[in-house]
Formats: C-alpha cells, sequence, structure tokens
C-alpha cells in the first residue's frame, strides 16, 4: 500500500551533513523527513579530523564538548625522509587567540555520526533508515520524493524543498541532471585502521617522506590504534588490480625503516582520487550538499567539516524563507556562496596533495630539502601560525564577495564584511556564548560617548533579530581597529552581513529590505 507525508524540507542521506541539516533546521522549529538507505550511522572511521570551524558549529547545540571529550588532541608532528627524523613540530598552542577550539580534533567519522544522530533521538526525532529515493519531481509549489522502504512499500514524501546530502554517487544530483565537472588523478591511494605497535608520539602525526611515496601516520583513540594514509605508484599502471593489505605493511615498513607490529587490520581501502564538484548547489527547490555537492582529495581533513558547513549555510536560509522572514531570493545565495568556497577549497587541497604526491623532480626535492625546515620554521613563527591556523581551521573562510556581504566605510575596519565573527573574550566569557540564539544579531559596540539603552528594535525585526550592546573593550578595539562606537549585523551563522560606524538602525532597516527582502 502506497502512504504519503507531508513536511517542510527532505533530506536525502544521513551521513554528517544531512544530520547536521536535520539539527540545525530543529533549531528553527523546521519540520522534515530524513532518510538513507544505509541500516543505521557508520561504523567505519571515514573522515578523521574535526575542525575549529566545525566545533563552534557544534558548541550552539552544545555538543563540542562531548566530541571533545570523545576525541584526541592532535598538538604535534614528525617529518620523517628516507628514515630520518628531518624536523619536530609543535603546534598545540596553534590559534589561542582564534578559536575556543584552537587545536586539530581526532574525531572519526562514524562517532560523529553517532553524536549527531543521538542528539536527534534525544528531541524526539528519527531517521528512516534503509529507505532509498526512487524517483523526485519539483513544480513551482513543492517536490514529490518516492521513496522504497526497508518493508519495499512505496512511500511519496511532499515538501517544500529537498536537500540532497546523498554522497559522491548522489541519486539526487543525477535526477536533477546536474554535471560533475572535474577529473580523476591516474594514481592509486591507500587509507587503513590499524592496531599496531609503532614507537611514535602518541598525541603527533607523523609524516614520512620517500623519493615517489609517503605514508601519514595519525594516531586514533583506542589503544595503539593508527590511521595509515599514502600513494602506491608501483600499481598505477594496473589501477584496477585489487590491492592486499600484505603489500600496503610492506609499504609502511619499507618507507618509515623503524620497528613495527601491525596486529589488527579494522579496515582498509585503496582508492582513485577523484576532485570534481556540481556546476550549481541548487536546482528550483532542490539543493546538493557535502560530497553530492563537491569531492576532493583528503589534504586537510577538510571533507566532513566542508559538508557540515554547507548544512550551517543552508538551514537558516530554508528556515527564513519557510517562516516568512525572508524570500524566495534568499535561497539563491546558498549557491552562490558556497560554490564559490568549493572552488576555493578543491583548488587548495589539490596543491597540498600535489606537493605530497607528485613525482615532479622539483616537488621530490622540495620534500627532502626545503619542507622540513619551512614547517619547522612555521611551528615556530608566530605570524606563520597567524596565516597558517585559520586556514587549516576554515575559520578563515569569508563570503566577502557575497550578496549577503554589505560593507559601510569599508577601509575604516581591519574586520570585513562577510567574514565570521572574531573570537574574544568579555569579562572572561566567550562572546560567542551571547549569540546561541537562531537569529540574526546586532551588536553595538559602544565608546561609552553615547547612550544606547533606548535602542530599540521594530515589533518586524523582533522575531529574527536579537540587540546587544557591548562596551568597547581593547581587544574589540585591536580585532576591528576601530576606537569609536560601531556596529556589527551578524547572520544566524554567525557571519558578519554588515558593518558600520553609524550606531543608528537605519542599517538594519536597510539592509533587511535589500538583502533579505523581508
Amino acid at each position: 500500500m502506497e502512504t504519503t507525508l507531508t513536511t517542510d524540507v527532505i533530506i536525502v542521506g544521513a551521513g554528517p551533513t544531512g544530520l547536521s541539516l536535520a539539527i540545525q533546521l530543529m533549531r528553527y522549529n523546521i519540520n522534515f523527513v530524513i532518510f538513507d538507505p544505509k541500516e543505521g550511522v557508520t561504523e567505519l572511521s571515514k573522515a578523521l579530523v574535526v575542525h575549529a570551524r566545525t566545533l563552534e558549529i557544534y558548541d550552539q547545540i552544545g555538543l563540542a564538548e562531548k566530541a571533545v571529550a570523545g576525541g584526541e588532541r592532535l598538538q604535534k608532528g614528525v617529518l620523517t625522509h628516507d628514515g630520518k627524523v628531518s624536523t619536530r613540530l609543535d603546534f598545540s598552542d596553534f590559534g589561542g587567540q582564534f578559536s575556543p577550539f584552537p587545536f586539530l580534533l581526532i574525531f572519526e567519522q562514524s562517532k560523529n555520526e553517532r553524536l549527531l544522530y543521538d542528539y536527534l533521538q534525544q528531541h524526539g526525532q528519527s531517521v528512516q533508515w534503509q529507505t532509498e529515493l526512487e524517483s523526485l519531481t519539483q513544480d513551482a509549489n513543492g517536490v514529490n520524493a518516492v521513496v522504497r522502504t526497508k518493508s519495499g512499500e512505496i512511500q511519496t514524501i511532499k515538501a517544500a524543498y529537498l536537500v540532497g546530502c546523498d554522497g559522491a554517487s548522489s541519486p539526487t544530483r543525477h535526477a536533477l541532471g546536474l554535471n560533475f565537472c572535474g577529473s580523476t588523478q591516474p594514481r592509486l591511494f591507500y587509507v587503513a585502521d590499524v592496531q599496531m605497535e609503532f614507537p611514535g608520539d602518541r598525541n603527533a602525526f607523523n609524516a614520512v617522506m620517500g623519493e615517489d611515496s609517503f605514508v601519514l601516520i595519525v594516531p586514533m583513540q583506542g589503544d595503539n590504534r593508527w590511521r595509515l594514509i599514502g600513494n602506491l605508484p608501483e600499481y598505477e599502471s594496473q589501477l584496477d588490480q585489487e590491492i592486499l593489505f600484505d603489500a600496503i605493511e610492506a609499504k609502511v615498513k619499507r618507507l618509515t625503516q623503524v620497528s613495527m607490529d601491525i596486529t589488527k587490520v579494522h579496515w582498509f581501502s585503496s582508492y582513485k582520487v577523484h576532485t570534481r564538484r556540481a556546476e550549481t548547489f541548487s536546482s528550483g527547490r532542490c539543493f546538493l550538499a557535502g560530497d553530492a555537492a563537491h569531492i576532493h582529495t583528503p589534504a586537510g581533513g577538510q571533507g566532513m567539516n566542508t559538508g557540515i558547513q554547507d548544512a550551517y549555510n543552508l538551514a537558516w536560509k530554508l528556515a527564513f524563507v519557510l517562516q516568512g522572514k525572508a524570500q524566495n531570493s534568499l535561497l539563491e545565495t546558498y549557491s552562490e556562496e558556497r560554490v564559490a568556497n568549493a572552488i576555493r577549497l578543491l583548488q587548495t587541497t589539490d596543491q597540498f596533495f600535489d606537493v605530497a604526491a607528485s613525482d615532479r623532480w622539483y616537488l621530490r626535492f622540495f620534500r627532502g630539502n626545503i619542507l622540513p625546515t619551512l614547517a619547522s620554521l612555521v611551528s615556530q613563527f608566530s605570524p606563520a601560525k597567524e596565516f597558517l591556523f585559520p586556514v587549516v581551521s576554515q575559520i578563515a573562510l569569508n563570503y566577502e564577495g557575497s550578496s549577503l556581504s554589505q560593507h559601510q566605510q569599508r577601509s575604516k575596519f581591519e574586520v570585513k564584511a562577510g567574514d565570521r565573527m572574531p573570537y574574544f573574550l568579555i569579562e572572561g566569557e566567550n562572546i560567542y556564548n551571547q549569540l546561541r540564539a537562531p537569529k540574526f544579531h546586532l551588536l553595538i559596540f559602544s565608546d561609552g560617548q553615547h547612550d544606547n539603552s533606548s535602542l530599540k528594535l521594530d515589533a518586524e525585526y523582533a522575531d529574527c533579530v536579537e540587540l546587544h550592546v557591548v562596551p568597547l573593550y581593547p581587544r574589540a578595539v585591536e580585532i576591528f581597529g576601530s576606537k569609536q562606537s560601531f556596529q556589527v549585523l551578524l547572520r544566524p551563522d554567525h557571519y558578519i552581513a554588515l558593518l558600520s560606524p553609524d550606531c543608528s538602525l537605519n542599517h538594519l532597516t536597510a539592509y533587511f529590505k535589500q538583502a533579505i527582502k523581508l
């Protein structure tokens, strides 16, 4: 018997991206149906690193502390070449002034999915597991998704919008007829999670460089658990050949030239690296997020984090439109902002991976002779760390060119519209603690020369904007570069929408009429 469900948003896929989107929609009281063909959350470690920006997102819903407690902080690195240590890195104090989470967290994908799924269940929501998308259609009024459930029942789900978070082979993307532009590198790589007796520091990753090969050895949570990532150039003429773990183990031992004993293999896979993105991340009332929208090399551990941030960007926009707080045109900015980010990300990760894996002579020379010294300088030189941490942690990502970013006297400020809200403390308290409500936030940074107590938002903004008057402390002066009062209008995803030296509410009204079309 065929049944029909009606909801606001259909979420196809319950990996980290889909689960994150569901949780973000919950914050706005938006109804959704989320389904996935899997039997449940993954048991495989897969993606390994959670970055500061993702932890800041988790912190808004009270999950950051649980993630940190369940993971391992990665604070050191060892670079080895030809079996000899070439440099030791210490980034234990890597980004303390930039984020409340100034570290790389080893917290594998299976644990992220479990954390997010448990949160959904605790708040009365569920996932329709073992449910597959059969077809989808859309018109000006909504989307219909036809799915096949675990029992074989055909079900129609009607919604205003649909988001495909269904991975690199995305049935949603195929149903929408969107191209997945890019390339596949003609090189073979492997990833393995093992139980291993290894003399390395449990708080450090080991990057071992050879003539034409490399292996990254990264500690995982649990007794003697390690992640191995590397390349297999000797198999590149036989890309379709089955690779046994024995070949990987022999390769790792030959590169490291240290005594190690792999006692158990939890999981391993060989793969070719793909660098692709959809031409657009939206089509009508349907959207793509995560691997369905973009895939790239694993350099820097950016993939899972980027998908979670896709969801963070899209959720508030869907919510504002569904609640009548914005016009449909707001949804166009999702593809505008996230496609631009994906293009930058694909270029950056390609370059990083090329340095690590290319067999070109000058990159081999760079890896063996220049990289160790350069890496050592970065770990010791504060300006270098101040540049590198925001890039790796994704807090440097900005929407400066977005139509939602408006600049008033742009040259007056060190921070720009489109930047993430800078992190700092006010009387020992994290500024983000004041900004948890899923709304816009208007912050008036007051120098005390004018009385701002009479400022009051018009009734039409009361449901979507929260007003804060903040003393202009020295740290804020240092970050923003202004000693006089100014205002910051912050989007619900904590990116700056408007920055102005005028502390009246005139710019707020103009912004909502022009950018949000309220």
